[in-house]
Parts: structure tokens; sequence; C-alpha cells
């Protein structure tokens, strides 16, 4: 997998966190530097983790679904991406909450990152990723896109964050669909 698949990754993967930093960004006054570093240490730190912990969990299970692991990509990027689609179509309004503190943050934080946990474990089923490079990557831009969510929230609203959603679950389908394509010999990138 190479480095512009995982940027792509990555930005997919951070959209959930951009949104929910743009809610953050609505529910605050005055921003300060804290603010960004607390946001993208969070999100950024758990997008870094749980990919971790996922591709420690798929590698110990690898050899009895590598027949199947390019299936196994594809849904779960799949689902993921739809899920996104899903929310950033729903008509459900969140409440921004204005909290900065632990517990508001570890939920949130672990929230955004479930989908992280499952890219991990498709990580470890394709035979060229870099896990290392893959986390850092994804933690990176998981801390910019958050400190960039928060002061659009700040400064615009509401209007990017379904948009971000959107286009973070078709990156993430388009993804799994190339993985599949590619096992099935039907392209080759």
């Amino acid at each position: 997998m190479g480095l512009v698949e995982l940027f792509l990754i990555a930005v997919g993967l951070s959209m959930d966190a951009f949104a929910v930093s743009v809610c953050k960004g609505l529910s605050e006054r005055s921003l300060s530097a804290k603010h960004y570093y607390i946001i993208g240490a969070w999100f950024g730190g758990f997008q870094a983790l749980m990919p971790l912990i996922g591709y420690l969990l798929g590698s110990a299970f690898e050899q009895y679904i590598t027949s199947f692991d390019h299936w196994v990509a594809f849904v779960l990027l799949g689902l993921i991406g739809g899920n996104m689609i899903r929310e950033a179509l729903s008509k459900d309004e969140e409440a921004p909450d204005a909290s900065f503190g632990f517990k508001t943050m570890l939920l949130l934080a672990i929230a955004t990152s479930i989908d992280a946990l499952a890219v991990g474990i498709t990580f470890a089923l394709l035979p060229d990723v870099n896990i290392f490079a893959a986390i850092s990557l994804i933690g990176v831009t998981t801390f910019v896109l958050s400190a960039i969510g928060l002061k659009v929230g700040n400064v615009f609203g509401a209007k990017y964050k379904a948009k971000a959603e959107f286009v973070g679950g078709v990156i993430l389908i388009l993804i799994g669909t190339k993985i599949l394509l590619e096992h099935l010999g039907v392209i080759n990138f």
C-alpha cells in the first residue's frame, strides 16, 4: 500500500474526528492554543492507537482468514464508509458539547476511532502495509484535521460537518473496492 493510499485512508478516518471538532468549535466562544492541542492529541492519539490494536488482533488471526482477507477488507471498509455516509445524510443533529474535560474527550475519542480499529485489522491482512508509517500518518493527519475542524466550527458553524463525513465515507468505500478488485485481478495499480 502506497503513501497516497495511506494518506487517503488517514483523511477518511479523520472525518469523524473533524466533524466532532466542528461541533466542539460551535460550542466554544473563544479558542486558545490549549483547545487545539487537547482536541488534536485526543483524536490523533486514539486514531493512531486503534489501528495498531486492530493490526495486532488481525495479525493474530491472519492465518485463519488469508483465503478471504480481501473480502474482509472490502466489507469492513464498505460498512465503515457506508455508515459515515448514512450519518452525513441523516437529519439528526447532535447538540454541541462545550466540555473539553477528560471523560468527555475520552468518550469522543473512542467513539470517533472505532472505525480505525477495523481498518487496523484490514492492514494486518494486506501484505505491504508498514504499520508504523500508517499509524503515524493517521495520527498526525487526524491531529491536524481536528484542529482545523475546531476552527472551522468556531468560524463557520456546522456547514461542513456533513460534507466531511460524506467525503470520508466515499474514500473508505473506494479504497475497499480497490483492494477487492486488485485481489480479483480486475485492476492492477
